[in-house]
């Protein structure tokens, strides 16, 4: 058996909240975990300042029922299945989000990984070098095929490590081998930022980390 590859044009969509104005501080590109879609990952961000934030949530294109009544549908950025051909498809698409969105003039963007979307976050910065003022790592493991280098360029980017106090993924075996090798891939302006909590994003902390 042989298995052969094509290649072919694809649409994807993307879900964004507030409007981009003049007043405008604060851009986020916000990656959902597996099993979301992008418009109910913004619930996260609704409690920000409206004028002052603008919220992009860019939709992983694998969809699929989440149960057995074929009720509710999630979707994942990439599986163990041909892995670096899905991470270049999302890639290419994040590109063209990038130059619809104009990103590269935001006064301040903020990129932020909830679970998944970690390794899908921190794959696009490393590999196309994106610039930003914050970057967001919020209960997810980073891809072992990251190193320091990848990283060099982000010079006054801030950025936290978020995770909750009870969460079963980000448990203290996880910290234990995983918090060395972060502190080694952001040697600089790294923050720890644990939360009363599981495995969720936190309004509070992105309350925090917003600046409001």
């Amino acid at each position: 058996m042989d298995e052969k590859q094509v290649s072919y044009r694809a649409t994807n969509t993307y879900s964004t909240l507030n409007e981009f104005t003049d007043n405008t501080e604060n851009v986020w590109v916000v990656f959902h975990g597996i099993g979301y879609l992008s418009r109910y990952f913004l619930k996260y961000f609704r409690h920000l300042n409206q004028e002052k934030n603008y919220i992009i949530a860019p939709q992983a294109p694998s969809k699929y029922y989440l149960n057995e009544k074929y009720e509710h549908v999630g979707a994942s950025w990439a599986t163990r299945e041909n892995t670096e051909q899905e991470i270049q498809n999302v890639l290419s698409y994040l590109d063209e989000l990038y130059e619809q969105e104009g990103l590269n003039n935001a006064k301040k963007l903020i990129l932020f990984g909830y679970s998944q979307g970690v390794s899908i976050v921190s794959r696009w910065i490393a590999r196309r070098k994106i610039h930003c003022s914050k970057l967001i790592l919020n209960s997810g493991r980073l891809p072992k095929e990251l190193e320091g280098e990848d990283f060099t360029f982000l010079e006054g980017t801030e950025i936290s490590f978020v995770y909750g106090t009870e969460d079963p993924f980000v448990n203290k075996e996880f910290l234990k081998s995983e918090e060395k090798r972060i502190r080694e891939l952001f040697p600089k302006n790294l923050k720890f930022i644990p939360f009363n909590g599981g495995h969720e994003v936190n309004q509070q902390v992105i309350v925090k980390l917003a600046g409001e």
